[in-house]
């Protein structure tokens, strides 16, 4: 099964999507506020009982809304906006880059699950501690993953193909 297809069909990502999406305001409240929304949702649970199923649906459609919340940007040039489409370039033309992006890619990915199944454990058991680590420990290699995705579009850039999605002017 591969997770990153399985992940980009869930969150229907079309062109106009990843175009909105590589809005830096776009990359950067999702990765600053969808993990932490999500955990304090089901955490909500505490106070709300099963009414926490409404911030937990509230969570989950911010995480989806968020690619397309943001206008274009004008410019593809920053940090988070080639990130973002070193990530589309990742998942569509996997075949086409250095093996050794890839590896790190995947490698990143598992990097995070310890984490994940740290803050799944914090917030099945109410222990806060465990659950703000695990949510932290899973975000940084995210963080680093989309470092990786930024090499991955200065690479694909460099090999003179085009970037999906986005016209040479606007870069």
């Amino acid at each position: 099964m591969d997770v990153f297809r399985a992940a980009e069909r869930l969150m229907a990502m079309d062109d106009t999507a990843w175009r909105r999406h590589a809005n830096p305001w776009s990359g950067w409240t999702r990765m600053l506020t969808a993990l932490p929304a999500l955990c304090l949702a089901i955490w909500s649970r505490v106070w709300l009982g099963w009414w926490a199923a409404i911030p937990v649906a509230l969570a989950l459609g911010w995480i989806w809304l968020n690619p397309r919340a943001f206008a274009e940007p004008e410019r593809f040039s920053g940090w988070m906006s080639k990130g973002v489409l070193g990530e589309r370039i990742f998942l569509e033309h996997r075949k086409d880059i250095a093996a050794h992006h890839v590896r790190a890619g995947h490698a990143l990915t598992l990097a995070s699950l310890p984490g994940a199944a740290l803050m799944v454990w914090g917030l099945w058991a109410l222990w806060w501690e465990g659950a703000v680590f695990g949510m932290v420990l899973t975000a940084l290699p995210k963080v680093w993953f989309v470092d990786r995705m930024v090499w991955v579009f200065e690479d694909w850039r460099r090999s003179g193909r085009e970037v999906p999605g986005v016209r040479d002017d606007e870069l």
